[in-house]
């Protein structure tokens, strides 16, 4: 069965009309469809958008919160149901989607709903009065590899925000976004809130960017994706939020304990089959440590070989699809080209389930700035390994990148590590393997994005402040 658009509050009918299958990366079989959308598509999502915007926008935030809460009640009781279906999507072993598709899908929400019940909409500035109100219609594209966690990001904080939605999620991993849309039914949300247009970037993800409804785009994916984002938005001047790529570096300081260092990095790096936008995939090792955290490290890597994603005690799957199988034996093809020595993994073909979309957790030492792995994200379990003599030489290596989205910083004196922490040039950095932290800002520097996400700063994102001059004496009437 092909699944059909969520427009206005209804699963409309996808017969007869175009599709994208969705295969799984696990074997290679087709296990659904969703329609191919156009743009009249488009033109009816953010028109229904549009037309609920007026009575959401003043729909008071004890409600708005309450449709939010039970949006996550939702996520909760559908748990198992989502967790394989990302799983069989896009390849995350079912304890991981379990715990941190699903799981922190659930936890950003929570912090949303704690960022809108202390929200202050309306304070006094010098002489004036200022208001923060919702932005308006958002288009929210969002990617594969955690398409959940992303869709309650956008999703939630917008409409908390007061704002309405055209979500397009990524057509590689599109059914946990159909399943949304049932529980957002079932949650009584009201029709047109948030539209759900299926299809690829050129159907859907343009016409939508370009959209002249639409007032804001928030989208995450690669760097490349986010230019043409936002050039297409820029010719309507839409606020635009984006979270890119990155090149993340994890910084060992000659202090560091050895084993829970590698452990580290190593989950960091290789989690989610390396598909993480803030994954630590150059780590920064003293020489003097070298031998010994690259013999670490290859024993370590023992523990995330590739297995069936159904099974439980799976460490990694398959990466999204059999082209980005392909992307990341290129990138492996040419570090070794560029003399990158493999100390683990490469380019070997491993097939724990028949056809499936595997690449082996691959780890290189010997690498250097003038290659390209150093710099170019990989999207896949792929670690390298870079020497240094002073800490001044880590900090310029760690910044010596496009990108600006995470990092980390290991010692056994947590200040120290704060000191180095503070000289990197990114929006993230996680001391001793401190991991994402859905209450504080996320996003990044430089070509790593625009913008926020998660906890306050994520839900301030969708608002746009308003100045009423010579009203500060008048708060009290209005608060």
């Amino acid at each position: 069965m092909v699944i059909g658009h969520d427009i206005a509050g209804i699963r409309e009918d996808a017969a007869g009309q175009a599709s994208i299958d969705v295969v799984s990366p696990a074997d290679g079989t087709v296990i659904g469809a969703v329609v191919a959308g156009g743009p009249a598509d488009v033109d009816r999502a953010a028109a229904a958008a549009a037309g609920a915007f007026g009575t959401w926008s003043t729909t008071p935030m004890s409600q708005r919160i309450a449709h939010v809460e039970a949006l996550a009640e939702g996520l909760a009781r559908h748990r198992e149901l989502l967790a394989a279906t990302l799983s069989a999507e896009m390849g995350s072993p079912i304890a991981f989607a379990r715990s941190a598709q699903v799981g922190v899908a659930i936890a950003d929400l929570a912090r949303l709903v704690e960022a809108a019940r202390a929200h202050v909409e309306r304070e006094a500035v010098s002489n004036s009065l200022v208001v923060a109100e919702p932005v308006g219609v958002v288009a929210a594209i969002t990617p594969w590899n955690f398409p959940l966690h992303q869709i309650m990001l956008k999703v939630g904080a917008a409409i908390l925000a007061g704002c309405t939605v055209v979500l397009k999620p990524s057509e590689v991993a599109p059914l946990n976004a159909a399943i949304v849309g049932d529980i957002l039914r079932e949650t009584g949300l009201p029709a047109g809130v948030v539209n759900i247009v299926h299809g690829d970037g050129a159907g859907v993800g343009s016409p939508l960017v370009a959209h002249p409804g639409v007032d804001m785009v928030t989208f995450t994916g690669s760097r490349q994706v986010g230019e043409q984002v936002a050039r297409a938005a820029a010719a309507t001047i839409k606020k635009v939020a984006l979270e890119l790529g990155g090149k993340s570096a994890a910084i060992v300081l000659d202090d560091a304990p050895l084993d829970e260092s590698v452990r580290g990095v190593l989950a960091s790096c290789f989690a989610n089959a390396g598909q993480t936008c803030a994954a630590q995939t150059r780590v920064l090792v003293p020489e003097g440590m070298r031998e010994a955290w690259e013999r670490a490290a290859v024993e370590a890597a023992a523990g995330w070989a590739p297995g069936d994603p159904r099974a439980e005690g799976t460490a990694t799957g398959p990466v999204a699809s059999a082209l980005q199988r392909e992307r990341v034996r290129s990138h492996i093809e040419t570090a070794i080209a560029e003399g990158a020595r493999v100390l683990t993994g490469g380019l070997d073909i491993v097939e724990p389930t028949a056809g499936g979309a595997y690449v082996q957790p691959t780890i290189f030492t010997d690498v250097t700035p003038d290659m390209r792995i150093f710099h170019e994200e990989v999207f896949g379990p792929v670690l390298t390994i870079t020497p240094y003599a002073t800490v001044d030489e880590a900090v310029d290596l760690a910044n010596d990148s496009v990108y600006g989205l995470s990092g980390g910083v290991w010692s056994s004196d947590p200040r120290r590590a704060l000191e180095v922490a503070l000289c990197m040039r990114t929006g993230t950095v996680g001391i001793n393997g401190a991991g994402l932290d859905v209450g504080a800002p996320f996003g990044g520097y430089k070509q790593s994005g625009v913008g926020r996400e998660c906890g306050v700063h994520g839900f301030e994102e969708f608002l746009e402040l308003k100045s009423v001059m010579g009203a500060a004496a008048l708060l009290d009437d209005h608060s």
